[in-house]
C-alpha cells in the first residue's frame, strides 16, 4: 500500500516514489533500528557542535561515555531513570493500543499537585500513613488529567493526541497559579515555591549517604509487574487486538472505548506516580522548575524502548545518560543548556527515520508522459 508519494517531472517521462509497506518486517533490523539511531545522533552531533564552534567528540564523549565511567555519576543515572521509565512504561501501553498520549508532562505535574495536596494538609502531623496516601492521590490525580481526554474522545471523538498536549500547558500554568498564591511558603521571602516536605512526606534513600532513592526499585518493579500484565493477562491481550486489529476486537467482544479509558487511565496513573516520587524524592517541595520535560523525554523512551516494558528500562538509562552527560559537558565544555533537548530530539527523528525504513520500501515508477515535459 502507498502510503506517500514523490513525483519527479523529467523530459518526456514522470517518475513517482512511493512508500510500499513490507509483509513483514524484519525482526533484526527492529531491534537494530534503536541501537543505529543512538548511533548516528552522537555523529550528527558531533557535526553539528563541531560546525558550532565547540568540540563535538568531546561533547560527545562527555555526554553519552562520562556518566558510564565515572562511578560518581551512577546514582545519578538511576535517579533521572526512574521517572522516564515509569512514565514511558505506561505510555507504551497506550501506544500499543493506538491510543496517542500526548499529555504525559502534565499528569507529571498533576502527580506532583495530588501529592503536594496531601503534604499541606498533613503539615503538622507525623506517621507512614502520610507517603502512601501521598502516592495514592498522587496516581488519582493523574489520572483525572488522563480522563479527559479520554472522554472527549470516547464521547465526541475529539483526537487525544490535541487535548492531551494542550492540558499540558494548562496544568502548567495552574502549578505556577498556586506556588504564587495559596501554596506559597510564607517563609520563602517572595520566591514561588511550597514548604519544604516533612521526613514522613518525603521518599527515603535506599542507603544512607546516597541519593538513591525508593522511587528506583519502584520504577523497575512497574516494568517487571507491566511486562507480565501485557504479555499474560486478558487486558495485555485486549490492548494489543485493539491496536493491531481494531476489526477483530469488535468480533471478539472488545470495547474500543472501554479500552481508549483503560490505556488513558494506567498511562495517566504511572505519569501521575513518577510526578509524586519525583516531588517526594529529589524536590522534596514544588517549585516553578518542577516541571523537567520528563514527560515529552519518555514519549522517545517508549519509542527506543519498542513499547516494551523492560525496553523502556533500558532506554530510560540511555536518555538518563543525556542528562546526567549533558550536565557534565555544560560545565566542562560549556556548551548550551539545550544540547540535552538537541540531542535527544535528534534521536526521535532518527529513530522514527528508522522505523519508516524498516517497515517500508521505496518503490519508484515511471511513465511516458504524453507531449513530451510538463
Amino acid at each position: 500500500m502507498a502510503r506517500g508519494r514523490i513525483a519527479i517531472l523529467g523530459r518526456g517521462e514522470h517518475v513517482q516514489f512511493r512508500l510500499e509497506k513490507r509483509p513483514k518486517p524484519s525482526q533484526a533490523a527492529l531491534y537494530l533500528a534503536p541501537a543505529l539511531s543512538v548511533l548516528l545522533t552522537m555523529l550528527v552531533g558531533a557535526l553539528l557542535f563541531s560546525a558550532l564552534g565547540y568540540d563535538g567528540i568531546g561533547a560527545v564523549l562527555e555526554i553519552f561515555t562520562r556518566p558510564i565511567t565515572n562511578p560518581l555519576k551512577w546514582q545519578d543515572l538511576g535517579v533521572k531513570a526512574a521517572p522516564l521509565i515509569i512514565i514511558a512504561v505506561g505510555l507504551s501501553i497506550a501506544y500499543r493500543a493506538n491510543v496517542w498520549n500526548i499529555g504525559a508532562e502534565g499528569q507529571y505535574v498533576a502527580g506532583a499537585l495530588g501529592g503536594t495536596a496531601v503534604v499541606l494538609f498533613t503539615m503538622k502531623l507525623q506517621g507512614p500513613w502520610i507517603l502512601p496516601t501521598m502516592l495514592v492521590c498522587g496516581v488519582l490525580a493523574g489520572m483525572a488529567l488522563a480522563a479527559i481526554p479520554a472522554f472527549l474522545k470516547t464521547r465526541f471523538e475529539v483526537n487525544e493526541i490535541l487535548t492531551t498536549l494542550m492540558l499540558n500547558y494548562a496544568i502548567v500554568q495552574l502549578l505556577y497559579y498556586l506556588l504564587r498564591t495559596s501554596w506559597k511558603d510564607p517563609m520563602a521571602f517572595g520566591f514561588p515555591r511550597t514548604s519544604l516536605f516533612t521526613a514522613s512526606q518525603s521518599l527515603p534513600y535506599l542507603w544512607p549517604g546516597t541519593i538513591l532513592h525508593w522511587g528506583v526499585p519502584i520504577a523497575l518493579t512497574v516494568a517487571m509487574i507491566a511486562f507480565f500484565v501485557m504479555g499474560r493477562s486478558v487486558f495485555g491481550f485486549q490492548v494489543r487486538v485493539v491496536g493491531s486489529a481494531p476489526n477483530a476486537a469488535r468480533h471478539g467482544g472488545f470495547s474500543a472505548n472501554g479500552t481508549v479509558w483503560l490505556v488513558m487511565l494506567v498511562s495517566g496513573g504511572l505519569a501521575g506516580l513518577a510526578g509524586v516520587l519525583e516531588a517526594a524524592g529529589p524536590f522534596r517541595q514544588l517549585v516553578p522548575a518542577f516541571p523537567t520535560g520528563y514527560g515529552f523525554t519518555a514519549i522517545i523512551v517508549a519509542f527506543l524502548g519498542r513499547l516494551n516494558p523492560f525496553g523502556c528500562v533500558i532506554a530510560g538509562l540511555v536518555l538518563a545518560i543525556s542528562y546526567v552527560g549533558g550536565e557534565v559537558a555544560q560545565t566542562t565544555l560549556g556548551l548550551p543548556s539545550a544540547a540535552t533537548g538537541i540531542f535527544q530530539g535528534m534521536l526521535l527523528f532518527f529513530l522514527l527515520a528508522g522505523d519508516v525504513f524498516v517497515r517500508y520500501r521505496i518503490r519508484s515508477t515511471s511513465a511516458r508522459v504524453a507531449g513530451g515535459a510538463t
